[in-house]
This record gives structure tokens, C-alpha cells and sequence, in this order.
């Protein structure tokens, strides 16, 4: 039987990258040979639509649609790579309405994806249409992510980095899972189901060391000289 198609997940705050590392990570699968498929976010399109934001008693329909989305892509056979799950979708509606409703189904959702990345807060936030809603919401919508995936017993890595930097380390959380279970990289064969694995280096998600590294990106920037 064939192994599944590798599932990919982008969580994170807005204006966080998300939507430029999933074309990146794409571009450079298939520049492998290995077909992939972004999945963008529903709720932009949504918003360009109506020309509002969504109200309370229609962010079921938004989350119930972008799995939709995700199914349908990796039905297709291709790695998929989601820009954006329904667990986000879930997390503003805690947010903006206090309605905490959709975690259920979007955390169990989220178990099955091979490998979700969360996008750090270091990079500037851009406003960007309407489904923005300022810098200011970056660190509890973090938050609320990081207690989600806790939540659910969903394993993550967190995302670092400016310009290529953002990219190679998101490669190597996808050489990780590649490699955890089928010890030839070259092959481009993913594990069929989550499991067990470890991405040790600097860019860990140990909330300690993560500090550290946060730390030293900020006074990095503000010496204007390249982080190490």
C-alpha cells in the first residue's frame, strides 16, 4: 500500500510569514521533483469576497471549508502544504467572541498532519486586508496556539529567521520526519502517520532555549549586525 501524502501545517500570528514560507516550501519541493500543493487561506479570500470579517456564526463554515480544502489537495496525492488550518480559525473565535466551540474538531483535525510549524513573532507586522487586525493581537493569538497544540498532543516546531533563513529551517524540520522513519533523505518518502521524532538544534521549540533564541535575534537586529 502507498504511504500517505505528506500533510504540512503553517499556524502562527499574522503577519508571521506563513503565506510566503508555504510558496517557498512548495516551490522547492518541486524543484525536487516532488509535487506539492498550497492550500491558501480561506478566510482572505472570504474577506475579499464579502468585504468584511467574518461574524461569530460564520467562523464554522470558514474552518468546516479550509478542511475541506486540505482533504481534497492531499486526496490528490501531492505533499500538501496548508497555509493555515481550521485550529487558527478556532483560536480568533476564542479571541474575538469568546466562543470556544471549534477547538474539538480543529484540534482533532490537527493530529493529522505529519508536521506543523508555527511562524516566530520576529518578524515586522505588515498591515495587510481586512482579516488583519493589528500587532498588537500577535502575542495572545500565540498564546492560544501554543495551548492548543499542547492541548491537542500535537508536537511542533517553531520557525525562525529572515529572508532564506525562515526556509532552510522549515526544510529541516521536513528532513527530520523524512529521516525519522526512513533513514534515506534522497528517497522524498514521508512517514504515513505522525510520530515520535526530535529536531534538536538551536531552532527547538524548549521554551528556554527558544528565549535564548528570540533574545539574541532581537539584539541581533537592533546592533544591525546578521543574528549567529
Amino acid at each position: 500500500m502507498a504511504s500517505a501524502p505528506c500533510q504540512i501545517a503553517l499556524l502562527g500570528a499574522e503577519s508571521t510569514g506563513k503565506t510566503q514560507l508555504a510558496l517557498q516550501l512548495a516551490a522547492h519541493l518541486r524543484a525536487q521533483g516532488r509535487p506539492a500543493t498550497v492550500v491558501p487561506e480561506l478566510l482572505r479570500e472570504w474577506c475579499d469576497r464579502e468585504g468584511r470579517t467574518p461574524r461569530a456564526d460564520e467562523q464554522a463554515a470558514i474552518a468546516q471549508e479550509q478542511q475541506r480544502r486540505v482533504e481534497a489537495a492531499a486526496a490528490a496525492g501531492s505533499v500538501v502544504i496548508a497555509d493555515t488550518t481550521p485550529l487558527m480559525t478556532a483560536i480568533y473565535s476564542e479571541l474575538l467572541f469568546g466562543d470556544t466551540s471549534l477547538y474539538a474538531a480543529a484540534e482533532a483535525h490537527q493530529r493529522r498532519y505529519h508536521l506543523t510549524l508555527v511562524t516566530g513573532l520576529d518578524l515586522p507586522w505588515v498591515a495587510d486586508g481586512l482579516q488583519r487586525d493589528g500587532a498588537h493581537v500577535r502575542e495572545p493569538v500565540d498564546a492560544l496556539l501554543r495551548a492548543a497544540l499542547a492541548r491537542a498532543g500535537v508536537a511542533y516546531q517553531v520557525v525562525y529567521g529572515l529572508e532564506g533563513e525562515r526556509l532552510r529551517n522549515a526544510l529541516n524540520a521536513i528532513d527530520s520526519i523524512a529521516t525519522n522513519d526512513h533513514p534515506t533523505r534522497t528517497s522524498g518518502q514521508f512517514p504515513s502517520k505522525t510520530g515520535a521524532w526530535a529536531w534538536v538544534c538551536e531552532k527547538c521549540s524548549d521554551p528556554d532555549c527558544e528565549h535564548r533564541l528570540f533574545t539574541g535575534l532581537l539584539g541581533s537586529k537592533a546592533a544591525g549586525r546578521p543574528a549567529p
